[in-house]
């Protein structure tokens, strides 16, 4: 067997052709025109840019027609003889205090920018999710193809030990040990080709395609380097985290909610305008304002007020809240893209190398007889196993990185 035979396959793995590879990019276009809930989360927000203009506006005025009439009960009845007939309307206008509408437009209007920031927060989550299976199924693709290279290898092992055996040099719990290992790796390869079609599933959920759908293979994970220092990570998550954004205007809204409440210790009134026909009498016009007394304000306005600066103060708490979670959760991901960058280089580099020239070599040496069949089989496993951590640590840097986009609405990958 030739030096090098066990290396060059695995590294040249990401070489191979990549034509009629599933572009991400097409993925992610396609999820943000067509996924049910950014659609929902759209409409959720043009909807609620129409309620300023409906809280702000006065309300509807009051027509009202009428009759008063004496001796009969129709209309007309003793108009022009008796004082207190008449045929007329009355137009009433309740008007809030001043100030109030304008307040109530402009928590409507918060309302609406923090529906905005949801919007916004749909959108990352989406593309994040689509990211993340679209990473997952990549490496479902790549560890199937590690566990067929290494059951190919493995057969060949089996059939120098059956040789072996054959001729006395070898023990029939060998081959035993060598026929279970095929079984565990066919194993593990039914798992990752369930993986394959469940990461589809749910790519095709994503983008609202029809369930089965088929989609091509997704192109190779690369190594590369984390994109983004951690503060840098935290400044571009404090300017641009829908999360934090909308937290900041439900803060505004609950301040003006405050306002409000405190507007209510004033009244709001009713004008009433009327016209009434008297018949050969002279015409009657009748003009009143009604006004609501807060009366029982130590009950209702005094309460509303505390309502609603509690609600100011669980506000600011839940924005510090959520800068803190996120806080916590940027670093971690952060951590683990280091930590898987750092791994697969190691691995990469160092590791399945080292591993692979200890396996070429143990198996050169098993075929003439200086070594034992356990130290081939062991080198065996651990490349096997190397080679998979490998590209586990590389789905886990891009898990990581997808995360954080998410958490900071940064592009990290490409």
């Amino acid at each position: 067997m030739g030096r090098g035979l066990l290396l060059v396959p695995f590294l040249a793995s990401g070489l191979w052709a990549q034509t009629d590879r599933m572009e991400l990019k097409d993925l992610l276009a396609e999820a943000l025109n067509n996924n049910p809930e950014i659609v929902a989360a759209q409409k959720r927000y043009e909807a609620s840019r129409q309620r300023p203009t409906q809280v702000s506006s006065l309300p509807d005025p009051m027509f009202s027609p009428g009759y008063n009439s004496s001796g009969r009960p129709w209309p007309g009845a003793g108009l022009g003889t008796e004082v207190t007939s008449n045929i007329g309307v009355m137009i009433s206008q309740e008007i809030p205090f001043p100030g109030k509408r304008k307040l109530a437009g402009d928590m409507a209007v918060k309302e609406s920018e923090a529906e905005w920031q949801l919007y916004e927060q749909t959108k990352l989550s989406v593309v994040s999710r689509i990211k993340q299976a679209y990473y997952r199924r990549a490496y479902a693709f790549a560890a199937v193809d590690v566990l067929d290279r290494n059951l190919e290898l493995l057969r060949k092992f089996l059939r120098i030990t059956e040789a072996r055996y054959s001729v006395g040099k070898a023990a029939q719990q060998d081959v035993f040990k060598a026929q279970t290992q095929i079984s565990i790796l066919e194993t593990k390869k039914v798992q990752m080709e369930r993986e394959k079609r469940a990461r589809e599933a749910e790519i095709n959920s994503l983008v609202n395609r029809s369930p089965g759908s088929p989609l091509p293979r997704p192109a190779d994970l690369r190594p590369m380097a984390v994109p983004a220092k951690l503060e840098e990570l935290y400044a571009a998550a404090r300017e641009n985290s829908p999360m934090l954004r909308r937290d900041e205007k439900m803060i505004q809204r609950a301040e003006v909610a405050v306002n409000m409440a405190r507007k209510e210790y004033y009244p709001d009134f009713t004008l009433n305008g009327g016209y009434y026909n008297m018949g050969r009498m002279p015409d009657m016009y009748m003009f009143r304002a009604d006004f609501k007394i807060p009366l029982y304000f130590f009950r209702k306005q005094r309460a509303a007020v505390t309502e609603q600066a509690q609600t100011l103060v669980q506000s600011r708490k839940t924005y510090e809240a959520t800068n803190q979670g996120l806080h916590f959760r940027i670093q971690d991901d952060y951590l683990m893209s280091q930590t898987s960058e750092q791994l697969v280089r190691l691995y990469g580099q160092t590791v399945i190398p080292q591993a692979s020239l200890a396996l070429e070599s143990s198996l050169s040496s098993y075929e003439t007889g200086s070594v034992d069949f356990l130290t081939v089989f062991m080198n065996y496993i651990t490349i096997v196993e190397y080679q998979m951590n490998y590209y586990e640590e590389l789905q886990n840097f891009y898990l990581a990185l997808a995360r954080l986009e998410e958490m900071t609405a940064r592009p990290l990958t490409q």
